[in-house]
């Protein structure tokens, strides 16, 4: 019943007007095309021809908004803005704007969507009508049948008749029922082939209209960017946090103490003793503190021994046991495998802290051009970026160097986490 549906939706009916609308838009924005194109190509050898070209491709970028606007509407496809018109540096006025629209590639690929949409406008036009006519004509035959005798001399629809009696005359129950069901193939005929034609449609308007890739590329970077300046910032002001809330407090404790032990230090020896001696224990702590610290900013057992003794490091910190396996026959830039290590740091106190697993494992290894690892637990799972947790963030952090964080955690687990990273190899030292 769901196919027999189909035809009565919004979307088909969408689809369809899109494609009908395909054959106006396209002759308006090919004859624009064509005649100022030409007509500016035509003066170039003149002073005006430059400008002409230029408002013809301000008019083509405006055409390609509207289609935008169009997909947007009827195929529900958003499609980005291109990037806007670029000036160059220092300069202004309308040679200014001129260069900037002969040099733009957004107005050039409109004027091509322009040249190219009028062959598949015709295309979709023919199409959608031949279907529409065939089938709702058809699918409402019992509704209007009845016509044809009362206001011709036709008994009804004739079907290869001659004048002559020939043929096959559609007008009784079974002839009738069978327009009907006809009609209704033709129309459920129609929906996945309006679908593969608005698909087709949306791929021209986000290859031609939309953001190049090396625009598209330029906006993920500066969005990356911009993540990696606030996780850099929350990390640095993590560590002031830290420094002042713990060590740098810790520290003067101890001096205030050694302070007063120094007072006692020739009226009361013993007290001054003991004082040092706690004092001693202070600074024990105050050291372990910054030890802790450091190994947060950028572990040594990571610079010294690499990925996996450092992975093994964090895993016997865990509260559940872990097995490493590390499959690594070099090592990558060292970017990179400070990302996996606090990757993996973080994963494994989520398993800590979240997943009442009885044991965990973490597995690194090389895929190709990329560098893979994988925490498994058998926990109790829901584990999900989206609901606001610490994975959004760390699939942030990996996005910025183009590395992607997938989780497979089901309710009742087991959850496994797989973050893949550009591999870099290590300079040379």
């Amino acid at each position: 019943m769901t196919v027999l549906r189909m035809p009565f939706t919004a979307r088909f009916w969408r689809e369809g007007l899109y494609g009908l609308l395909n054959l106006p838009m396209a002759l308006i924005g090919f004859v624009f095309a064509v005649t100022g194109l030409s007509v500016s190509g035509g003066l170039l050898v003149t002073f005006v021809g430059l400008p002409l070209m230029a408002v013809v491709l301000l008019g083509l970028r405006l055409f390609g908004r509207l289609e935008r606007s169009r997909a947007r509407l009827l195929l529900r496809h958003e499609v980005a803005e291109p990037e806007p018109l670029r000036l160059r540096e220092g300069r202004r006025g309308p040679l200014a704007w001129t260069g900037a629209l002969l040099r733009s590639d957004v107005s050039w690929r409109s004027a091509a969507y322009a040249l190219l949409h009028l062959p598949w406008g015709v295309f979709t036009f023919s199409v959608v009508t031949a279907l529409w006519a065939a089938g709702w004509s058809m699918l409402t035959y019992p509704l209007w049948f009845w016509t044809i005798p009362a206001y011709t001399d036709e008994p009804g629809v004739g079907i290869n008749t001659d004048g002559e009696g020939g043929g096959w005359i559609w007008n009784g129950p079974l002839e009738v029922l069978m327009a009907t069901v006809l009609g209704m193939l033709v129309l459920v005929a129609a929906v996945p082939l309006f679908r593969g034609m608005a698909a087709v449609d949306r791929a021209l308007v986000s290859g031609l209209l939309g953001p190049s890739a090396a625009a598209t590329r330029v906006r993920q970077l500066e969005s990356d960017r911009s993540v990696v300046v606030d996780a850099s910032a929350a990390d640095l002001r993590r560590i002031e946090r830290d420094l002042h809330d713990g060590a740098q407090a810790r520290l003067v404790a101890l001096a205030m103490d050694l302070g007063l032990a120094k007072e006692k230090l020739t009226e009361d020896p013993e007290t001054a003793a003991r004082m040092v001696e706690e004092a001693h224990g202070e600074v024990k702590l105050a050291l372990q503190e910054l030890r802790d610290l450091a190994r947060g900013i950028h572990p040594a057992i990571l610079t010294d021994r690499g990925l996996g003794p450092a992975l093994s490091a964090v895993a016997s910190r865990c509260t559940v046991p872990v097995v490493v396996e590390a499959e690594l026959d070099s090592r990558p830039a060292e970017a990179i495998e400070g990302i996996a290590y606090y990757t993996a740091s973080e994963l494994l106190q989520n398993v800590s802290k979240h997943s009442a697993a009885r044991r965990a494992q973490v597995d690194v290894w090389r895929a190709g051009d990329r560098l893979m690892l994988q925490v498994t637990d058998d926990g109790r799972g829901g584990a999900d970026a989206t609901a606001g947790s610490g994975l959004a963030g760390l699939a942030e952090r990996l996005a910025a160097v183009d590395g992607l964080l997938a989780i497979a955690s089901p309710t009742g687990g087991p959850t496994t986490v797989t973050a893949a990273l550009p591999w870099r190899d290590r300079p040379a030292s």
